[in-house]
């Protein structure tokens, strides 16, 4: 019998070799007698002055030229994965007229690439040319054909020799002989490459051209281009320098010579569905005509608009007023056009602003299905309804119904299921605009909201308790400048009621007196303010940090005390907690090459609870594990630090948070073909409490102990990236849990399918 099953294994290997034996001679078997397989770049060498490094970009605009992929390829162009089986298709296939097979040959066939379509001679001219516009004015290319055994196959070496580059040796502007060419002359002295010893390179010129056309258009001279700037170059006075002169084109016509200011305004306002009847009001900024019926409040469009009738004409006025009018969420279409008014030798430029109304109404409906792998299972539903257009200013009135139900079975509660439902209201108004007294200063630069928010939450957990929430929050949100935004809550109170509770949750609670402070019902009035600098630098970094700060109960507290009251403080007969907290989040993000990407995380946060309050609360305890955490880990599934739960507390997750947090992530992301991308990643962190719990050993934050704590996992996934909306499935794989599992090292998990989570959500984890 074992002879048998070697005998098999042997046929099997052999006739696997022998298959890819046949792919790898059959892809040349169909070509002609002068043509040869393209299979990719050997090695693109460029060579400098000793000493002399070369120009930033310029080897890859020469991969961008030469940048073929050949069949089957995996890192384009140098690279190449085995087993071709779209050229064996071409090579031993015949094409049926129609049916299954002509469209799996279809599906399959590739044809080759050959040298011939690559045409590598021309790439070389290519280059020559980006070396010519690079200032490598004496650098050449050239390449040669590498080939094997097979004569049939063969890869490129191109060779570039750059040579020394050309540098600019002066510059000589405009004369100073009119506003425009005085307007140009300021602008290129302040140009940092405009100035003798650049290195010459027409992209850096091309991009002064634009800098300055983009100048000169702000200052009225709004038909000007960027074509109208032309330099020449001599290259004879000096050696390897470039002596350069600007001049204005010859072809410039006359109207991109002369300023231009405003002149008439008119905004027309339009009805989504087309139609209506207009009525006309005048403004501040212009006319606008108004389509009936239709709701617009009347302040809005002069407070969007930056022209001025007889202000001198400005390109940023029309961007930022295009910029204005479409962040206030109402309009589907913008489109704004001058015309030029001669007339009486004016030289003005009437705006005319048209704008359509979107749909006021926008409903929209999310289900899911959660599978957790502590058995829970369960749909969830969002519904939400949205007025982006309330009061006619872009006020936005956002409704949210959310429901969840979820039911767990398991050998350790036989007979018995364990079901669970949420149920929650949002409702949220959103103003486009401070709503503050008038002293305090406001900008129009940027967009500003005001929200009213009230929510609602019931949570069930049967054979536990049941709890409502209700919260009402005011805030402000405002950007400070490009890169970052402020949120400030001046006021936000939560009402947390524990409805009711069974036996076996209050045995729980009666051990643990700790838990059982964090679940009674109480007020929590608080203050919050968070940060968000979000910056991408030159495309190839991006920094995104956040920080959050809040406390709660210090008004209430400190007014008491005024009052004379020492004991336990009340609001409305029910206490309420006093506690400050603080969180961070760090993310960096370096593009590696191509689109693949390297992103860290690292998230620190602490709460401290007092005065009032002996624990914080536990909706705001921190935890991890889930989809955007520790992903080898359900939520609420590790932690405080080696604290592990109880075998007889089955469903113990309420035990598992903590006063403080740390997490660290690292994730590379690919692209693998079209709009799917992988990723491979490790995570690391747990929390800690910062006060010691006599009923959970282990929790309590200590310098000695904090890598040992540390949970960690790796794993891969794959995500749908389509623009708007990325669907993403993560598996984690567990390495160490903090608390003793009964394996020794390091790797203590139990077993590799113990290890395993997969999480299915929407958007990257961060």
């Amino acid at each position: 019998m074992k002879q048998q099953i070697k005998n098999k294994f042997i046929l099997f290997f052999a006739l696997t070799a022998a298959t890819l034996i046949a792919v790898s001679c059959s892809t040349t078997r169909r070509l002609g007698a002068d043509d040869v397989l393209y299979t990719g770049v050997k090695k693109i060498e460029i060579k400098t002055p000793d000493g002399v490094k070369a120009a930033p970009g310029l080897a890859g605009d020469i991969k961008d030229a030469v940048n073929v992929a050949p069949n089957n390829c995996l890192i384009s162009p140098y690279l190449r994965y085995p087993f071709p089986l779209g050229l064996w298709v071409y090579n031993n296939w015949s094409n049926p007229p129609k049916g299954f097979k002509h469209w799996l040959y279809e599906k399959l066939v590739a044809e080759p690439v050959l040298i011939s379509d690559v045409r590598p001679e021309v790439r070389t001219e290519m280059i020559d040319e980006i070396l010519d516009n690079n200032g490598y004015f004496r650098g050449h290319s050239s390449f040669e054909l590498l080939q094997g055994k097979n004569k049939k196959k063969a890869r490129i070496l191109y060779k570039i020799s750059t040579g020394p580059e050309y540098l600019i040796d002066s510059v000589e502007l405009l004369p100073d002989t009119c506003r425009l060419n005085h307007l140009i002359d300021s602008v290129a002295a302040k140009s940092t490459y405009l100035r003798a010893g650049m290195r010459y390179c027409t992209d850096s010129l091309s991009a002064e051209r634009v800098r300055i056309a983009n100048a000169v258009r702000n200052r009225g001279y709004y038909f000007f281009k960027p074509d109208y700037v032309e330099y020449l170059a001599d290259s004879t006075l000096t050696p390897q320098r470039i002596a350069l002169r600007m001049i204005i084109a010859s072809n410039t016509p006359k109207a991109a010579l002369v300023p231009w200011r405003t002149g008439s305004i008119t905004t027309h306002i339009l009805r989504n569905r087309g139609g209506g009847i207009p009525d006309t009001f005048q403004t501040r900024r212009g006319t606008v005509i108004q389509m009936m019926p239709s709701r617009l409040r009347r302040k809005l469009i002069p407070e969007c608009i930056t022209f001025r009738e007889g202000k001198t004409f400005s390109v940023r006025d029309m961007d930022r007023t295009q910029t204005y009018l479409s962040r206030t969420g109402i309009f589907s279409g913008i489109e704004i056009n001058v015309f030029p008014d001669t007339l009486e030798g004016k030289r003005e430029l009437d705006v005319d602003i048209s704008c359509t109304f979107d749909a006021p109404l926008e409903a929209s409906l999310e289900v899911n299905m959660a599978s957790k792998s502590n058995s829970y299972l369960g749909p969830g539903l969002m519904f939400g309804l949205t007025n982006r257009n309330l009061f006619g200013g872009g006020e936005q009135l956002n409704v949210n119904l959310t429901g969840s139900y979820e039911w767990q079975t398991g050998r350790d509660r036989k007979g018995s299921i364990f079901n669970s439902y949420e149920v929650g209201l949002t409702a949220t108004l959103a103003f486009p605009r401070l709503l503050v007294p008038g002293f305090v200063t406001r900008s129009r630069r940027e967009l500003n909201w005001t929200r009213i928010s009230l929510n609602i939450d019931l949570l069930n957990r049967p054979h536990y308790f049941r709890m409502a929430q209700f919260n009402a929050a005011f805030s402000y949100d405002w950007r400070i400048n490009r890169y970052a935004t402020s949120t400030i809550t001046p006021i936000k109170i939560t009402y947390t009621k524990l409805m009711n509770s069974t036996a076996e949750f209050d045995s729980i609670m009666e051990v643990n007196p700790a838990i059982a402070e964090s679940f009674r019902s109480q007020f929590i009035p608080q203050i919050a303010y968070n940060y968000v600098y979000d910056r991408n630098f030159d495309g190839n970094n991006a920094i995104n940090w956040q920080f959050t700060v809040q406390e709660a109960g210090n008004f209430f507290w400190a007014l008491y005390e005024l009052c004379g009251k020492k004991n336990e403080k009340e609001l409305f007969n029910t206490p309420f907690s006093q506690f400050i907290k603080g969180s961070t989040q760090l993310v960096y993000s370096r593009r590696l090459w191509g689109d693949n990407w390297l992103v860290t995380r690292a998230a620190v946060g602490a709460a401290h609870a007092y005065g009032n309050s002996s624990q914080v609360p536990y909706s705001e305890q921190f935890y991890v594990g889930g989809a955007n955490s520790i992903r080898a880990y359900t939520v609420r599934s590790v932690g405080p630090g080696s604290y592990k739960v109880p075998d007889n507390l089955i469903n113990g997750y309420f035990d598992q948070t903590g006063t403080f947090k740390f997490e660290f992530n690292v994730e590379y992301r690919f692209p693998i073909y079209g709009p799917l991308h992988g990723a491979v990643f490790f995570d690391s962190g747990n929390v800690w409490l910062l006060r010691n719990d006599p009923m959970r050993p282990g929790g309590q934050l200590r310098a000695s102990s904090f890598f040992r704590d540390l949970a960690t996992g790796t794993g891969a996934g794959l995500r749908v990236d389509i623009g708007m909306l990325v669907i993403r499935g993560d598996l984690g794989v567990g390495i160490h849990l903090p608390y003793d599992t009964g394996k020794k090292g390091y790797y203590n998990m139990t077993s590799f399918k113990n290890s395993l989570a997969f999480h299915l959500a929407i958007g990257y984890p961060f």
